[in-house]
């Protein structure tokens, strides 16, 4: 048995072991933050302009009725007050501590540990900062000066500042992190510290939080599986052509365009949520873009070269391998964007090679922004328009952290809670893997899509000048169907159909799955999760729509496939990838889509 001396032996050998690893980490930490190219400081904040208008607001209001002002900040004191006293009591007398009914964080998961509830200090803290935020959200609330676009930055931005300055986001004040810390013997701290400076490392000083175990997953071998081959690369893209399963196949093939924000492969996950598996299991010829991840090279490139030289091309390629005139076009978020853009110029030019086009969760309508309202005005756009002259690219990682910020509890303090408090190595999650593999954006495609499409909405008023032509959404003319998701916070359904409505076309169908921008989406059969909705009644707003609509239990992809195979065409023999023409270049997944995102 050992004794207290070994014990205590053994203790601080491995506090020297361990102070040796923070000695080390330490100097990796400062070599890789001296590896930062920051971004522009314009895109880390809003201009001063709004919190001085803020500021005038709130002085005005004082100056015109202190009495108000004076009673909301005696609450404010009381109430610190009669908190730290309870905590005081609680502390001396060691009594029961009483619950709040009101309390705003009882059923916030941030706070689950019971020392919230039954810890004097942390019970103040919790209490404090429940108070402190209520104070801030309230100040907000009585700014009356400022537009809607301006209160809905003001209510953003203050709420960022309440999300950072929570308890949990500091060692001291966060109960799980130090009750780890001390059974651990302080290593999950060291392992904290570890994962903070790989994270720092693989993103060239920029913190940017893994969310999953890159280590579980490789591209081609238990992610993005499905059987194909490229058969067409250009600077642009790479077009892969997908191996039959079936002996018979539509005549009519099916070109499927992701969004090039990420990469393709969430929609082939793994064989039992892939979607390009199961539309090639339901008998179709699938050919799938998989995007070029820009660098400096691109910077020139606009919405034209992807309209051009990606779905144009795409579409002539597709068409020449299976010898067919026409083809079923698919775009998902972006891209299904840009094919309406394609589909107007398509008209303007009398192609007609698209016999049907799908829309995966697609705005077109621009003119309520949603959750974007803080960073599509002009101090950000000219922010990144100042960062893209500079770097050639809007680097992933700014659009990453701008659409994490959305849901900054969720995507941002928790896991880096869990990896640097707590020490936890990320889940082998293969959704939050695709997450991260995220892509640059080229400088003049960014400033096309933000100010022509974003800020502008010249596609559903006046008309965008691309490709040498005028584009308006009510030149697309052919069959249409749009998949959009009811809880999607991107593309917000309703105004998904309020610019489908708009389109010429007068073949239309419109669907709102359950769930959100990814889920909503990657939903197939064999998980019987998320059900759809339909209504065939077009005539009124959105509104309308979804009380008319039939709910329906189960995926929308059979739903989706009904349509699309009254669309497609007679049955041919399978279609091996290629051709004389077009002969195979490199086995599906490609090379493109490994290719991970640097500047």
């Amino acid at each position: 048995m050992a004794t207290q001396e070994d014990v205590a032996v053994q203790d601080f050998q491995k506090l020297n072991e361990n102070l040796v690893k923070v000695e080390e980490l330490s100097q990796r930490l400062i070599k890789a933050l001296t590896a930062r190219n920051p971004p522009k400081p314009t895109l880390s904040a809003p201009s001063q302009d709004l919190f001085a208008k803020a500021t005038a607001s709130y002085m005005s209001e004082f100056l015109e009725n202190p009495g108000k002002l004076y009673e909301s900040q005696l609450e404010y004191w009381g109430k610190s007050v009669r908190h730290f006293l309870e905590a005081q009591q609680a502390m001396l007398q060691g009594g029961e501590l009483e619950e709040d009914e009101d309390d705003p964080l009882a059923r916030d998961s941030r706070f689950a540990n019971p020392m919230w509830k039954t810890n004097p200090y942390f019970h103040w803290i919790k209490q404090q900062y429940a108070l402190n935020a209520k104070a801030i959200a309230q100040a907000v609330e009585e700014v009356d000066d400022l537009d809607s676009k301006e209160k809905a930055r003001l209510r953003y931005f203050s709420q960022q500042i309440i999300d950072m300055m929570a308890p949990t986001n500091f060692l001291g004040t966060n109960p799980d992190a130090l009750e780890r810390a001390l059974e651990t013997e302080g290593e999950s701290l060291v392992k904290g510290l570890e994962n903070l400076v790989a994270d720092l490392e693989a993103n060239d000083g920029e913190m940017v939080v893994r969310l999953a175990d890159e280590s579980a997953f490789q591209i081609g071998e238990n992610v993005a599986t499905t059987p194909g081959e490229v058969v067409f690369r250009n600077r642009m893209m790479e077009l892969i052509q997908y191996t039959p399963s079936t002996e018979k196949v539509h005549s009519v093939p099916v070109v499927i365009f992701p969004p090039w924000i990420n990469k393709y492969y969430i929609m082939d996950l793994k064989e039992q949520n892939s979607l390009i598996k199961w539309i090639v299991d339901q008998g179709y010829t699938l050919f799938v873009v998989s995007w070029i991840n820009p660098d400096r090279s691109h910077a020139d490139v606009g919405m034209s070269d992807y309209i051009e030289d990606g779905f144009l091309t795409a579409i002539d390629v597709a068409k020449s391998i299976t010898k067919q005139k026409q083809v079923n076009a698919v775009g998902y978020c972006i891209a299904g964007t840009t094919l309406h853009l394609a589909l107007a110029l398509m008209k303007k030019r009398g192609d007609k090679s698209i016999k049907s086009a799908t829309f995966f969760t697609t705005l077109t309508d621009f003119s309520d922004q949603g959750e974007f309202v803080p960073f599509l005005q002009d101090d950000f756009i000219n922010g990144i328009e100042e960062e893209v002259a500079t770097q050639g690219v809007l680097r992933s990682f700014i659009l990453g952290r701008t659409m994490s910020f959305l849901r900054s509890n969720d995507l941002i303090y928790k896991p880096a809670i869990k990896s640097y408090m707590m020490g936890e190595t990320p889940p082998a999650f293969d959704l939050l893997y695709w997450n991260g593999d995220g892509s640059n954006l080229p400088a003049k495609m960014a400033l096309d899509y933000l100010r022509g499409l974003c800020q502008q909405n010249l596609f559903v008023t006046d008309g965008i000048e691309m490709c040498g032509e005028t584009l308006h959404i009510s030149d697309v003319n052919v069959p249409i169907m749009a998949v959009t998701c009811e809880t999607d916070h991107i593309a917000r359904w309703k105004d998904c159909y309020r610019g489908f409505k708009m389109t010429g076309s007068k073949d239309r169908s419109f669907i709102v799955s359950e769930s959100g921008h990814i889920a909503g989406i990657v939903n197939p059969p064999s998980k019987k999760k998320y059900g759809y909705y339909t209504n065939e009644d077009l005539s009124g707003d959105a509104e309308a729509w979804i009380d008319g609509a039939t709910e329906h239990e189960g995926s929308w992809w059979p739903h989706w496939e009904s349509w699309l195979s009254k669309r497609s065409g007679k049955m041919v023999e399978a279609r091996e990838p290629g051709d004389s023409t077009h002969k195979p270049i490199a086995p599906a997944p490609g090379t493109y889509v490994r290719k991970k995102a640097s500047v």
